[in-house]
């Protein structure tokens, strides 16, 4: 866990007080709604159908078991009782008044929490590998890097009012957890041939109605230039990024217009100005970064094997769930646990402040009080020891959280579509929900590996570009219809899903569905063989020919 300081702290509260007075001011009629815009915005908040909608920052996903508390504390007081936790490691409130946000954001800068540049036109926040310093083969923690990018990126005045907002994601395994190929800027940690630790750099990725996968601009980037290297990149997509369309004010079109070989060069033509100057990170202030970061004092546990096959056999449900959402830990002894919020017929991602408060408690038992958010909009105890797996599982399981479909075709990614969102044109939640009740047999879960993600609108919050299978909800004419996508992936080989036909609406999708997935059983080459393999080697029209052939 890193360790806020008091310059941290006060940074925080100062952003309490500063928000408090502009709230008073619009509640006054003092600000328009016009002129509240832009400074809601960067303090997370957002005007949706309903209400306003409130986004709290988790950097690098990473919580502590007081930090959960209060936020369950904050569900329950200010909101209806409950979180929804987001594919960029942050959690929305999607209930909360106006009047009451000063207040809640007062609550959370008690605990370290803060909502700043959660939207707006800035750098967002900073995401990471949710086993980032307990994965197995990784070349370092990543979050240190992504906590230095954090300090230096926070309220920088020169990349406070972008073109759009900006995102960065790192990992330091070789296979990505934090799906760095769909962010503006990615990076993968890696050591040169002398030993030193750097990063590959990747650019233009995003998704949204004109999505692109990063491409590298420089194989290798050492760590003591991180942070000019990234300040060179944000001073060419401020300098030629456009601000006259919102369409294409991204980076990737700024990428794709210039071509990366050209941006390349500009941003190293930029990044010669700045190489060796005051950005430059020396071993001191590393090391100042590194020492703030607080990691368990683990006991020396031999595996417990025995222990755990035992449990097995005597109850088999147990044994699936210790299959499915148990992970490797880089110490002997110990497990990386995965909490599913995806229980059949529930919305994806969302969990209840009685749920938030109990994992608190479970994470100081089990885990050393730490709590981990990730990308797929689960949660992770990174630190349990194997013994105490067995006992875990049954505190997991009653409160509804240790359903065992981590990676499965009912583990969805899913935004909140219309049932919250201004911007969207169908609901996601509902299409969702009768997925998980529909692929909730055990037949449907020995599929393996199968990534289904549901956006309600073309600005793809759900990922669906990259999901194994994706849905997109559009609108026809005042009608619900939903686009197929398949052969999308997010991780190491990114890439977007092909447009399987023509959409069909709200009361078929499931259908649809179950017919890609009888297709898949049919056409793959073994039980072995994944949906999205399946789907790279054979292509769509198999897929498309299935699914329409009953539908002309």
């Amino acid at each position: 866990m890193y360790v806020y300081d008091e310059i941290d702290r006060t940074l925080v509260a100062e952003r309490v007080s500063e928000f408090r007075d502009q709230v008073q001011r619009r509640l006054s009629g003092e600000l328009t709604e016009d002129e509240f815009k832009p400074l809601r915005l960067m303090n997370g908040v957002y005007l949706q159908l309903h209400a306003y909608m409130f986004r709290v920052a988790i950097p690098y996903g990473t919580l502590s078991a007081p930090q959960l508390r209060k936020l369950a504390y904050v569900a329950q007081r200010y909101d209806r009782g409950y979180g929804h936790f987001t594919t960029r490691q942050n959690i929305q409130f999607n209930w909360i008044k106006l009047a009451d946000l000063p207040d809640a954001l007062a609550d959370l800068a008690e605990v370290g929490l803060h909502a700043m540049q959660t939207s707006g036109n800035c750098t967002r926040n900073v995401t990471a590998d949710q086993w980032g310093g307990v994965a197995p083969g990784e070349v370092e923690d990543p979050r240190l890097w992504a906590e230095i990018l954090r300090q230096h990126t926070t309220l920088h005045p020169e990349f406070s009012f972008l073109p759009r907002k900006f995102k960065i994601a790192i990992t330091a395994s070789e296979h990505d957890r934090a799906a760095i190929k769909i962010h503006d800027i990615g990076l993968k940690l890696r050591r040169n041939e002398q030993g030193e630790t750097g990063f590959e750099v990747l650019v233009g990725g995003g998704l949204g109605r004109s999505p692109f996968i990063a491409k590298t601009i420089k194989p290798f980037v050492a760590g003591r230039d991180l942070l000019s290297y990234v300040e060179a990149i944000l001073r060419v997509y401020n300098q030629y990024g456009r601000r006259d369309n919102i369409y294409k004010a991204r980076i990737k079109i700024l990428v794709h217009e210039l071509g990366i070989e050209k941006f390349a060069a500009e941003v190293e033509n930029e990044w010669r100005q700045l190489a060796g100057g005051p950005l430059t990170l020396d071993d001191e202030t590393i090391a100042d970064i590194r020492s703030r970061f607080i990691y368990p004092n683990y006991a020396p546990l031999p595996d417990a094997k025995e222990l755990l096959a035992q449990a097995s056999a005597a109850e088999p449900a147990f044994a699936t769930w210790l299959a499915n959402s148990v992970a490797p830990h880089k110490q002997p002894g110990y497990a990386i646990v995965t909490l599913s919020l995806k229980p059949v017929g529930a919305p994806p991602g969302d969990a209840t402040a009685e749920q938030m408060t109990a994992i608190a408690d479970l994470a100081e038992r089990y885990s050393f009080g730490e709590i981990r958010v990730a990308h797929e909009q689960n949660l992770v105890l990174p630190h349990v020891a194997q013994r105490d797996l067995p006992e875990l599982w049954h505190a997991l399981e009653a409160i509804g959280v240790a359903t065992p479909n981590v990676n499965l075709i009912t583990d969805i990614i899913a935004c909140p579509g219309l049932d919250y969102c201004s911007l969207a044109n169908a609901r996601s939640i509902p299409i969702a929900q009768q997925l998980t009740r529909r692929f909730s047999s055990a037949a449907a879960q020995a599929l393996g590996r199968l990534h289904l993600n549901i956006s309600g609108c073309i600005n793809a919050c759900g990922h669906h570009h990259v999901g194994h299978i994706g849905i997109l909800g559009v609108e026809k004419n005042g009608e619900e219809y939903y686009q197929i996508t398949i052969g999308g992936r997010a991780d190491e080989q990114a890439q977007l899903g092909e447009l399987l036909g023509p959409a069909v609406p709200f009361d078929q999708v499931t259908d649809v569905i179950e017919d890609l997935i009888e297709a898949y059983r049919e056409l793959r080459a073994g039980p072995q063989e994944l949906f999205v393999d399946t789907v790279q080697r054979l292509g769509v029209e198999p897929f498309k020919e299935r699914v329409y052939a009953t539908r002309q």
